[in-house]
């Protein structure tokens, strides 16, 4: 790891962000599974989390608090906004990376040293990695029918250059982020619009199956035609 660390800009620092409205059946597992990718950073690397709570009427906040993690809060009921309210303080908390992911999602314990050693694989090649597309898992299956699972894996590619763009799983570099605009105000989508506006300014995009995150297969969804819609719209099909 030494000589990843060597290839890092001086001042880079990650910064984490959650959005989080009304949670409290998961956010706690979340921020757990956060602190131990943290834990597997080396200890030149900074890093922290940010948890931003959206209208939250239940106990989110207390959870939130007992983990020891920072938060913001307000009243969007916008996960665009959300998310970008999240960026940018921990922009002027000096992160010079964003890693993005659910307050209903459980990372990897190599979450982060795997985006690191990502970027500085391409710095060793002298190209710059602008921003990372993770995958995600299904944490269960039993509540959905067989048929539901069946089409989902048929049309997930989880390998190297996938293409698939999850807000639970992407991260980027936070001068590039500004370049392009940041998240722009939508109710759904804001990740696949930020994506598309990485690609317009020609950044270099990195399509990871090594990034995993472990997400809720709840058919509940937070977003009108967020993941678990898409679920839901898989799990009605087959009715």
């Amino acid at each position: 790891m030494s000589a990843i660390n060597n290839t890092l800009s001086p001042d880079f620092k990650i910064g984490i962000v959650i959005p989080a409205h009304n949670e409290a059946d998961t956010i706690a597992d979340c921020l757990a599974s956060i602190k131990i990718a943290i834990n597997q950073l080396p200890p030149s690397i900074e890093a922290f989390a940010i948890v931003v709570l959206d209208s939250c009427t239940d106990d989110t906040l207390t959870l939130v608090k007992a983990a020891g993690v920072d938060y913001i809060s307000c009243d969007y009921r916008c996960v665009g906004k959300v998310r970008d309210a999240g960026i940018i303080q921990a922009i002027d908390q000096g992160a010079t990376w964003l890693a993005c992911t659910d307050a209903d999602s459980v990372v990897s314990p190599d979450w982060l040293t795997q985006q690191v050693a990502h970027i500085a694989t391409q710095a060793l090649s002298e190209q710059s990695t602008a921003m990372i597309c993770g995958v995600v898992s299904i944490d269960k299956w039993d509540h959905l029918t067989p048929q539901t699972k069946q089409d989902y894996l048929a049309h997930y590619q989880d390998v190297m250059g996938h293409h698939h763009i999850h807000g639970a799983n992407l991260s980027f570099s936070s001068k590039a982020y500004l370049n392009v605009g940041g998240f722009a105000p939508l109710a759904c989508h804001e990740d696949v619009d930020l994506v598309n506006k990485f690609k317009a300014q020609g950044y270099d995009i990195l399509w990871s199956n090594k990034v995993r995150v472990t997400t809720s297969s709840r058919l509940e969804a937070r977003a009108s035609e967020g993941f678990a819609a898409f679920l839901n719209n898989l799990e009605q099909s087959d009715l």
